[in-house]
């Protein structure tokens, strides 16, 4: 993607920076090779932002162009906004008040030069405005009464920054601009830029390190440009044109503010905000799935009030699932009334609603990857050795759960009824990438879990169809793609 910084005037930029392309507005606005660029990055340094001035219409035309550009013109629009600056600074109030605790005035204001300030007491209130904000150059005024609040925020321009700054700004500017990708265009191959979000933190990550190196290589070979992103980088979200996310999604998780920025920008997103929500709560896919008639396992939605017909609707042991567990986490087996009562309130504690469902006994899970509405990969997920879940949590080892074998298998070898009812499920969803969870039991097929973001580790579930399964996911993702890009134009 083709990087260009906008000014009003050349002799604006006072940057001593290699492999920058600076072009005047003038010429961003009138001269036809930019108006043709189908693919590129614009950072809009402008002195002014006001509606209709030459530094609103770069931001205009660049979004009217397909080109990505900061500010965008909603940035623009929200930073004009007193219910938008309102909103954000109850957001981020506690940031404010210990950033700005120790101040003896009642006004502060707080410049930002690409995403940095000059005072690193006020580094962390400085990030966040930016990630909320994507303007290059910022200014934030807060006022006291009885507490600090965000009163403006404004973006400036090269002029507006102070002579003591000006060193600061150029060093910022210097880090800003090496971590993009500044390249010329390929008359030949159209290159687009991929974040793969992930969590070092992750003990069980969708995907170990060896297959993400697989992803980033058919990326590259297709020609995606990929970089690995975590949950730091929310602010360089507008920067690509798609977003992989290889962590555990959750709705309230930064996985899913991620998906939600990048949908809002017209990034191409798997998977999306739609269908975290859908995926990562199990109240939601048991009605679902009962809706669609599709098999499952006796399935109860579970109230306080509702409680006590479990034992008779389900028998014991039977199963109690919170609606947000992911990785066997978040499920119980419970085999008496004792067992019962004692982990339902617990459970009720945290969630109006559960999940009760009856106990199926199996020595394995079927995992059915469903992408585009087509099966993709399969697997058998048996349980983890003398235990009923895949993974044992209450065996585990220096925070390691104790996990049953894959085995993986050509999808033409699975049986018909389960391919038919995994596409059945995961359709009701969308046409992201799904893992459909399915018990085997006297030669019929019963859906356990729909779920989104579904694992891939080198080794396991590639093992059948090795590079291919990488290439394939990263085609539908440029294909998705060069699909947005056209409905743009």
């Amino acid at each position: 993607m083709q990087s260009i910084v906008v000014v009003n005037n050349i002799k604006d930029w006072n940057f001593n920076l290699d492999k920058v392309e600076v072009v005047s507005a003038k010429t961003y606005l009138t001269a036809g090779n930019f108006a043709e660029l189908r693919n590129a990055r614009v950072y809009n340094l402008c002195r002014s932002f006001r509606y209709q001035s030459i530094g609103y219409y770069v931001s205009l035309l660049a979004e009217a162009r397909g080109h990505k550009v900061f500010p965008s013109v909603a940035t623009i629009q929200n930073l004009k906004s007193s219910s938008v600056i309102k909103i954000s600074s109850a957001e981020l109030e506690e940031q404010i008040r210990r950033s700005l605790a120790k101040l003896k005035s009642k006004n502060f204001e707080l410049n930002i030069y690409f995403g940095q300030c000059v005072a690193k007491q006020y580094e962390a209130l400085g990030k966040q405005l930016y990630n909320l904000f994507q303007a290059p150059l910022l200014t934030a005024s807060f006022e006291f009464n009885k507490k600090w609040v965000l009163d403006n925020l404004d973006p400036i321009s090269l002029n507006e920054i102070p002579e003591l700054h000006k060193a600061y700004a150029a060093e910022y500017a210097k880090q800003f601009f090496a971590k993009k990708r500044f390249r010329t265009l390929k008359r030949n191959n159209s290159i687009y830029d991929l974040a793969i979000l992930v969590n070092p933190e992750n003990q069980y990550p969708p995907s170990n390190k060896r297959a993400l190196k697989s992803f980033i290589r058919a990326a590259e070979d297709i020609g995606l440009s990929t970089e690995i992103i975590t949950k730091d980088d929310f602010s360089k979200i507008p920067e690509f044109d798609a977003l992989f996310i290889r962590d555990t999604t959750s709705v309230n998780h930064f996985t899913y503010r991620f998906a939600q920025r990048a949908a809002a920008e017209g990034l191409v997103v798997i998977d999306t905000p739609a269908s975290i929500v859908k995926c990562t709560n199990k109240v939601y896919l048991a009605e679902l799935l009962f809706k669609a008639k599709i098999p499952r396992p006796k399935t109860l939605i579970v109230s306080r009030d509702n409680q006590g017909i479990i034992p008779t609707a389900l028998g014991l042991p039977c199963v109690l699932k919170q609606p947000d567990g992911s990785f066997s986490k978040g499920v119980v087996k419970v085999s008496n009334q004792s067992e019962l009562g004692e982990k339902l309130e617990k459970f009720l504690d945290r969630s109006d609603l559960i999940i009760a469902q009856e106990f199926m006994p199996t020595d394995y899970d079927w995992r059915i990857g469903v992408l585009d509405k087509q099966p993709l990969f399969a697997c058998k997920y048996y349980m983890a050795e003398g235990h009923w879940q895949i993974l044992d949590w209450h065996g585990q080892k220096n925070g390691i759960a104790k996990d049953g074998k894959v085995e993986a298998f050509p999808v033409q070898h699975v049986p018909e009824h389960i391919i038919k009812i995994a596409l059945r499920a995961a359709n009701l969803v969308g046409d992201g990438f799904y893992g459909v969870d399915i018990k085997e039991k006297n030669g019929k097929a019963f859906v356990v879990e729909i779920n989104d973001n579904p694992t891939i580790d080198a080794g396991d579930e590639d093992a059948v169809l090795k590079d291919k399964l990488y290439l394939t996911i990263m085609r539908s993702l440029l294909n998705r793609i060069k699909l947005k890009k056209a409905q743009n134009v």
